[in-house]
């Protein structure tokens, strides 16, 4: 099994501290923001993500005037993370509770439940209901949106939503937006989706405030975990065949089943449970009261607890209901499940989710991730591991593999981006006279022409533009076979998704954010930001050519984007021995750059998906890898006139030194694709010419 990626964490313990209120640092910055009528938050799992709604909806109906909260949750046993808690007891100034009648998720028919959700909002002594988005959508067909006037929505798992026509509760959210003053706290740890529909509308969207807190600030500070590892191990024939070659029966396991519809299913997903067991060891008994399986490991002779979450007879409700009651590390060892046991399930002794399977919703593999990302004593490192069908060279079918294999590799270079330390862009027009920029941050000199709201809003939600950006072929099919240009990657292809995105920003502007958004690809993808503080003792600093007649910006700052500085004081190398606290440094090839020197030139030097093809490389065989990308080459784009205006240098540069013409049939990457540029630009001149002639 090979890591794609492994971030390390300093376990600085900030992320579970609590503060006088009781709240943690997430919890925290989403109360300052309590005042908004529309709130998107954005945490990862386990960040608590429910008790800041809490918070929340407590100082809306205390302090705001709003009457009742609704709280929708995707599935019925997450709404036990809104169960009543004391919130007094650590400094806040009142509880949470739930009138047991208005605790919608519960077993039942959705007839009683809307009945009930109806009379609730009559019901003048009643503040709070707890239901699933079902009994939502099916209530809101009853209701009118003015109905929800002094009301806070609040909607966990807030990527279940989306803008498209056949989402009933994305369609619920705009009406309610629309018909009413309510107020809507939208929560979720990943607001981007596996598909392109957004959302929400974009005119519907702008008028949220974001809430965020990454990844990297939450695992950063646990306690206890240290690191977290994104693997893959590909497989010939069965997946059962190569199952003993990834999981270890010593780390507290979820192994997720591939779909029954898919192509790594044996279509048998009982049979699939049996096999599973058998190569852990040998069942000793099964529990019919909890429907726990005990199995001796072959490889250590302990007694293992296995919960099974696949089977789907009545017993499946009372498996569900041991592991919603566990309270020790070892009334559980290895849970297996199909669609179970992802979002919202929590199991802190995770250590390894083992997926089999290609799964192209990034925000499933987030939330899987996410089941193994908990704080827990003991554990130190979290694991993620993809056990996926090689590609058969030999199969007529191939194209079908590697479309799955672009999809797995997308979520990783996705997860690269957002587990690693978030790099921060602003704008220097909209800094405060004297204001000093946070570490890390990247300043963006718009002095000379002030950018607009619309590229802020636009930069905030960066990790939506990398999204698409990794979902798109033209951009993953060069990656995957090694030869990305970065120059079509920053100026055509970047360009053209942010201009999608957001068709309302003028050329300038998409120019601005797609150089934002290369420079955070690139950094992040060479392990985001280091402190100087953290260097390694024989770290070798780059200091590019000009630098030395730019200013040296105060401690904690950085210099603009395109590397322009605005003092006299001459820039020197760093200190080894007066390392400071807030000076960040940026990886390119085997140097370390000081943020305050990083250009354009420098950023585009940087192969953001290099790790990715090397990972890639040198887990299949060199047959497999050529079926690959010649499978790969069928999914490129067409060439464009963007990249040909950027090849013609290039194609005439080649023929001076080679003294011929680029070869569409070369074994050479390079050279094929300056040839198909060359075709291009022959056909358009032709074209051309017919229409003068005409």
């Amino acid at each position: 099994m090979t890591n794609l990626l492994t971030v390390n964490y300093k376990q600085t313990g900030k992320s579970a501290n609590l503060n006088d209120m009781g709240m943690r640092e997430m919890q925290a910055r989403a109360y300052e923001a309590r005042h908004e009528q529309y709130l998107l938050l954005k945490a990862p799992p386990a960040s608590g993500k429910s008790r800041a709604l809490m918070f929340l909806a407590l100082s809306k109906l205390h302090e705001q005037g709003l009457k009742k909260v609704i709280v929708a949750v995707p599935e019925m046993s997450i709404g036990g993370s809104f169960k009543d808690t004391q919130l007094t007891a650590n400094g806040f100034f009142a509880d949470w509770a739930v009138q047991p009648s208005y605790n919608l998720c519960i077993p039942g028919g959705e007839a009683q439940k809307v009945n009930t959700f109806v009379r609730f909002m009559s019901d003048p002594h009643a503040t709070a209901l707890v239901c699933t988005h079902a009994t939502l959508r099916f209530a809101y067909q009853s209701l009118r949106p003015s109905d929800f006037n002094n009301v806070l929505l609040g909607i966990d798992e807030f990527h279940h939503a989306s803008a498209g026509e056949e989402n009933r509760l994305g369609e619920l959210i705009d009406g309610v937006m629309a018909g009413s003053n309510a107020h809507i706290i939208a929560m979720t740890g990943s607001y981007f989706r596996g598909d392109a529909v957004p959302i929400l509308l974009p005119e519907d969207e702008e008028k949220f405030t974001q809430v965020t807190y990454s990844y990297y600030e939450q695992l950063n500070g646990y306690k206890y975990l240290k690191s977290l590892g994104i693997g893959y191990h590909f497989y010939t024939r069965q997946y059962l065949d190569a199952l003993p070659e990834v999981l270890d029966t010593s780390k507290k396991t979820i192994i997720h089943i591939p779909n029954v519809n898919s192509i790594e299913s044996t279509k048998d997903k009982y049979s699939e449970v049996d096999y599973i067991l058998d190569a852990i060891g040998e069942v000793v008994e099964k529990n019919m009261d909890t429907g726990i399986i005990t199995v001796r490991d072959k490889k250590s002779g302990r007694l293992l607890k296995v919960a099974d979450l696949v089977d789907d007879t009545p017993l499946r409700i009372e498996v569900q209901n041991y592991l919603r009651n566990i309270t020790r590390a070892d009334e559980m060892d290895i849970i297996i499940a199909l669609g179970m046991a992802k979002e919202g399930f929590d199991w802190p002794w995770c250590e390894h989710v083992l997926t089999i399977g290609y799964r192209s919703s990034l925000t499933e593999i987030v939330q899987i991730i996410g089941r193994a990302t908990r704080d827990c004593e003991g554990k130190a490192h979290a694991q993620f591991t993809n056990l996926i069908a090689q590609p058969d060279a030999e199969d007529d079918d191939v194209k079908v593999s590697v479309n799955n294999m672009l999809k797995a590799i997308t979520v990783s270079l996705l997860m690269e981006q957002v587990l690693a330390p978030s790099v921060s862009f602003k704008p220097r027009s909209r800094m405060a006279p004297g204001e000093v920029a946070a570490p890390g941050t990247v300043i963006i000199d718009d002095t000379a022409a002030p950018v607009s709201d619309k590229v802020v809003k636009a930069l905030e939600n960066m990790d939506n533009i990398k999204a698409a950006i990794l979902q798109t072929p033209q951009v993953i099919a060069p990656a995957v076979m090694g030869d990305p240009d970065p120059e079509v990657l920053g100026e055509v292809e970047i360009p053209k998704i942010v201009e999608k995105l957001y068709p309302d920003l003028e050329p300038s502007e998409v120019l601005t954010v797609s150089e934002a958004v290369h420079a955070s690809l690139g950094i992040q993808s060479t392990g985001g930001l280091f402190d100087e503080a953290d260097l390694p003792p024989d770290a070798e600093i780059m200091v590019p050519p000009g630098a030395e007649d730019t200013s040296a910006t105060p401690s904690g700052t950085a210099a603009d984007a395109t590397g322009s500085g605005t003092g006299k004081t001459p820039v020197s190398a760093p200190d080894p021995n007066d390392p400071k606290p807030n000076r960040k440094f940026v990886l390119i090839g085997n140097k370390f750059v000081n943020i305050e020197h990083l250009n354009v030139d420098l950023i585009r030097q940087i192969n953001p998906f290099q790790g990715a093809y090397e990972i890639l490389s040198k887990a299949v065989t060199p047959a497999v890898l050529k079926a690959i990308q010649e499978t790969v080459v069928g999914m490129r784009s067409q060439m464009s006139e963007e990249e040909a205006v950027i090849l013609w240098p290039r194609i005439v540069e080649f023929r001076k030194e080679q003294g011929r013409e680029p070869s569409a049939t070369s074994g050479d990457q390079y050279e094929r694709r300056l040839a198909e540029g060359l075709i291009y630009i022959k056909r358009k001149a032709q074209e051309r010419k017919a229409q003068q002639a005409s």
